[in-house]
């Protein structure tokens, strides 16, 4: 009896820790951007985030998904990816919106002595398909029609190549490998800066630890390979960046003369 009762209790603490697990996984990526979006609104500036951080993990997310038809793997994965995604539009909702204000608020200041009806910003279109405007359009919904052409034409191939094995284990591998590279721009920034200086290291650390946490659970799971592999190399690429905190204090570099970025792809 005392046997059934502990299984019971094993049982309903498995099934706990699957669940707080399974929301961590799914919610645990979008948390360092709750405080950039409340630093955005609140300073109505969006110069310190890169909206490339949104392409990038637009594409590997909406990659995953689409893996997903051709490899099975864990719900909660396939959640996170739906929850990014919708997380990374908001955000650059949120900028777009802000940029062009700030725009518009220059050109007010320099010219002054003009009505606001004579004060246009030039408007940059997605169909315009101008490239040296690539991700800088003037409207949310341009970035709307970019995100929904490139998820139309990469499920179209998937479609036409799902029965080919090499096609879908190299898109699941494309999909978690641009992810994993995200944090190579604030190590390649740190080692061009020779400091870690303006950059959180708090942040630095939570990175740590969801990746760690995360690739832990792609372990537990049994997610296909390409997960667990990304997974390591994400948490090297953040022990790198620590290691780079850790040297750049204890041994400080000569500055070297270039323009100084504040931020990179994966701090903000």
């Amino acid at each position: 009896m005392d046997e059934v009762v502990m299984d019971q209790i094993m049982y309903a603490v498995y099934q706990a820790v699957s669940w707080i697990a399974s929301v961590a996984i799914i919610f645990g990526g979008v948390v360092p951007y709750i405080p950039q979006y409340r630093d955005i609104r609140r300073t109505q500036n969006a110069e310190g985030f890169s909206t490339y951080v949104c392409l990038v993990l637009l594409v590997a997310n909406i990659l995953r998904i689409l893996f997903r038809f051709g490899r099975y793997f864990e719900t909660p994965l396939l959640w996170q990816s739906i929850i990014m995604i919708m997380t990374m539009l908001i955000m650059l909702n949120l900028c777009t919106s802000v940029r062009m204000a700030t725009e518009l608020s220059t050109k007010r200041r320099s010219f002054s002595d003009s009505k606001d009806e004579d004060i246009k910003v030039p408007k940059r279109l997605f169909l315009d398909f101008d490239w040296n405007y690539f991700w800088s359009w003037s409207r949310f919904v341009d970035y709307l029609q970019c995100v929904l052409a490139f998820t139309v034409l990469a499920a179209y191939v998937t479609y036409l190549l799902l029965d080919s094995v090499l096609f879908v284990e190299s898109l699941g591998f494309l999909a978690v490998f641009t992810e994993a590279m995200l944090g190579t721009p604030q190590l390649y920034c740190n080692y061009q800066n020779k400091s870690t200086e303006g950059m959180s290291i708090k942040m630095v650390l939570m990175w740590t630890s969801g990746d760690t946490f995360k690739t832990g659970y792609f372990l537990l799971t049994q997610a296909p390979v390409q997960f667990w592999i990304c997974g390591l190399l994400q948490v090297c690429v953040d022990f790198a960046i620590l290691f780079q905190v850790y040297y750049y204090s204890r041994y400080p570099q000569k500055p070297i003369s270039h323009t100084t970025h504040t931020t990179s792809a994966k701090a903000l």
